[in-house]
């Protein structure tokens, strides 16, 4: 029934946006076969990646009411400078989210744990903001929609929080044996992230629903990337 919500309707949401989460960390996870994170940080950083999705609405609803009083929220540098503050914020907390839930602990000992914590940050990130909107979905609309909506976001929104934290994972493996780069190697990862980000959602807004699909195949392509980019950094090795 539209306007409320049932415990079926709470189930599929809850079911819908973490399923398809952990079948993406699984198939990332295949990735770090040799030395296998353990479990419990798996699970922090993945919980500490839902955590945030809250603070991310905050900043972000901030921000727009900022605009809003500015009254420049209408106008495209408003809504351009809006959609990069949003994607900056949400790349942020999710650095922050796998920083403080594992980076800084002794089970991140290789480069390819950057990208495994904060994909699985992302994944964390990702699933709580589908159960957000599924919710929404199903109490506006109706069940069916919903799991149309929720295809969608499995092909478009996930992996586009895959994608970007990718980047600012491998920022920081390309510097683990180099700590007098590390700063600087994530500033241009956040950056990098956060351009990527602005650009799919942008896009995103801006089509219709006959061209959605059309922005969702270089995402596609870039995940690709993404694998090649796994193999690039099991290979780092100290100069010392």
């Amino acid at each position: 029934m539209a306007g409320s919500i049932t415990l079926t309707a709470l189930f599929f949401a809850i079911a819908g946006g973490i399923l398809p989460a952990l079948l993406w960390l699984w198939f990332w996870l295949k990735e770090d076969k040799k030395r296998p994170e353990p479990r419990r940080t798996l699970f922090l950083v993945f919980f500490a990646g839902m955590l945030v999705v809250p603070l991310a609405l905050f900043f972000e609803n901030s921000v727009f009411l900022i605009e809003k009083k500015l009254g420049i929220e209408k106008t495209f540098l408003g809504m351009a400078a809006l959609l990069f503050l949003w994607a900056l914020i949400e790349e942020i907390l999710k650095y922050l989210a796998a920083k403080y839930s594992a980076l800084k602990k002794i089970s991140f000992d290789e480069p390819i744990d950057a990208l495994i914590y904060l994909i699985t940050a992302a994944l964390g990130f990702a699933a709580l903001e589908n159960i957000m909107f599924l919710l929404k979905t199903f109490k506006a609309e109706n069940m069916m929609l919903g799991v149309i909506t929720g295809n969608l976001r499995f092909v478009g929104a996930t992996l586009l929080h895959v994608a970007t934290s990718a980047i600012v994972g491998a920022s920081i493996a390309f510097s683990f044996f180099r700590k007098e780069n590390r700063k600087r190697n994530l500033f241009i990862g956040i950056l990098s992230a956060t351009v990527l980000h602005f650009v799919f959602n942008y896009f995103i807004m801006t089509s219709n629903g006959d061209s959605i699909l059309k922005v969702f195949i270089p995402l596609w392509i870039f995940i690709i990337a993404v694998i090649f980019l796994f193999e690039k950094v099991k290979h780092i090795k100290s100069n010392r």
